[in-house]
């Protein structure tokens, strides 16, 4: 049937995509279309694995247009010095929060990853900055970014320089998180309702968050054991993971902490860039 493809068939699957690149560089070089350009650098990651190339097409993309999706994803090449560019975190800090502050599909992860990098301090000569961290993540969360929601609950919950410990916004973040499928945001509520720690105790809303963050940590191990070699989880641009994540160490702790309190075993972090 006309306009459906036959994935079955090698040669119209090659055709297809060789039409693809044709019609994507066209949108981008001729009609200098900034989102027929993100198409293009997505297949020219994602497809053809030329990742030079797209590194190219993203730095243009972001600082001839100021796309923000292409922003977003050469500030996660930058971190990881992918597409034969440096590593360079201050150069990532800077395309992440251009795309954070210009808003749009990706604007909610850049966010958290410029939240990441502020606190973390490395894109700023080792100088952890939690108010800007927070802020970013108020962003982030703002757009419905779980794990955004989550380490603001954290920093609320711990307190940081310039960020006053705050029990009841550390709850309301921590709600949020969980809301949006966090599970060791449930597991920060359901601690706080069991201990009555800055909130009036209730065994009730304890349980129910703890039996929602044990359904959420059963249903991501499917998900992860579902997968077989060669597919991922949909993250195809500029994730991070093993020594390259940035490690949230009072995250990590608390994650633990809270994973003990409700039988769980704590997992990988989930700060990463790309996701």
């Amino acid at each position: 049937m006309a306009g459906f493809i036959n994935f079955a068939d090698e040669e119209e699957v090659r055709a297809y995509l060789e039409n693809l690149h044709v019609e994507y560089s066209y949108q981008c070089f001729k009609e200098k279309d900034p989102d027929g350009c993100q198409r293009f650098a997505d297949y020219l990651d994602a497809v053809k694995k030329d990742f030079v190339a797209a590194a190219r097409v993203l730095r243009d993309n972001c600082e001839v247009h100021g796309h923000s999706e292409s922003c977003y994803k050469l500030g996660a090449y930058q971190a990881l010095g992918k597409g034969g560019l440096n590593p360079d975190l201050k150069a990532a800090y800077k395309s992440f929060m251009k795309s954070c502050e210009k808003g749009g599909k990706k604007s909610a992860n850049a966010c958290h990853s410029a939240g990441l990098l502020a606190q973390d301090g490395r894109a700023n000569n080792d100088q952890p900055d939690p108010v800007v961290a927070r802020d970013y993540y108020t962003k982030a969360c703002d757009g419905n970014f779980a794990p955004s929601c989550f380490n603001l609950s954290v920093i609320y919950l711990q307190g940081a320089p310039g960020v006053p410990k705050d029990m009841s916004r550390a709850l309301k973040y921590s709600l949020k998180g969980c809301e949006l499928g966090h599970v060791w945001a449930c597991a920060n509520a359901s601690r706080m309702y069991k201990l009555g720690d800055g909130v009036e105790k209730n065994d009730a809303k304890a349980e129910d968050l703890k039996n929602r963050a044990k359904q959420l940590h059963k249903e991501q191990k499917e998900a992860a054991s579902s997968l077989t070699f060669g597919e991922s989880s949909g993250n195809t641009t500029g994730q991070v993971s093993g020594r390259q994540q940035l490690q949230m160490i009072p995250l990590n702790q608390a994650r633990k902490l809270f994973a003990i309190n409700l039988g769980l075993r704590a997992g990988v972090a989930t700060n990463k860039f790309g996701k």
